[in-house]
């Protein structure tokens, strides 16, 4: 299984030998965007938030839900 791996990176390897050099920098540049493509899944993926992180961390006043006292003369 190794071997027909191997066997089609050398001819994908000929193949970018046959393209002209002007194109060979466009190919280059499409294996550079799939690599950072790559790059950026894995980071986002051990950048998902966690559930339950900030737990017990924060606490609100009783009188939270209370109106303000700048706005009794609209209620």
């Amino acid at each position: 299984m190794i071997k027909s791996k191997l066997m089609s990176q050398a001819q994908i390897f000929e193949k970018i030998k046959m393209i002209p050099v002007a194109y060979q920098q466009e190919v280059e540049d499409f294996i550079d965007f799939i690599l950072q493509k790559k790059t950026k899944t894995e980071s986002e993926e051990n950048k998902k938030r966690k559930i339950g992180l900030l737990k017990g961390k924060m606490k609100m006043s009783p009188d939270f839900d209370e109106p303000l006292n700048d706005f009794k003369d609209y209620i």
